[in-house]
C-alpha cells in the first residue's frame, strides 16, 4: 500500500461516513498495519466488521484473520463499537 498520507485517511473517513464500504474496508486495512493512524485491531475489527455488513467478503476474511491475533475483550469492545457507529449512521 506503500506511505499513506492524513489526507487519504481524512478521505476514507469521510467516504465511510457516507456508508461506501470500500472505505469501510479501507479503514479496517490501515488500521491493521498501521498506515496513516496508530496500528489498532481493535479500530480495524470495527472497520472489517462494518465492511462485512455491507457485504465484502474481503472484510470478512480479514477480520477473522485479525481476530486470532485478539482477546475476546477486545473483539467485543470491537463490535460494540460497530454497533454504536451503526446506530450514528
Amino acid at each position: 500500500m506503500g506511505q499513506v498520507d492524513f489526507s487519504y485517511v481524512e478521505n476514507c473517513i469521510e467516504q465511510a461516513e457516507a456508508g461506501t464500504r470500500e472505505a469501510l474496508y479501507d479503514l479496517g486495512l490501515l488500521y491493521s498495519i498501521g498506515q496513516g493512524v496508530d496500528q489498532d485491531y481493535i479500530e480495524a475489527h470495527k472497520w472489517f466488521n462494518l465492511a462485512a455488513i455491507r457485504g465484502m467478503k474481503s472484510a470478512q476474511i480479514d477480520r477473522a484473520e485479525i481476530a486470532e491475533d485478539m482477546s475476546h475483550q477486545e473483539i467485543s469492545a470491537a463490535q460494540r463499537m460497530a454497533r454504536e457507529w451503526l446506530a450514528t449512521h
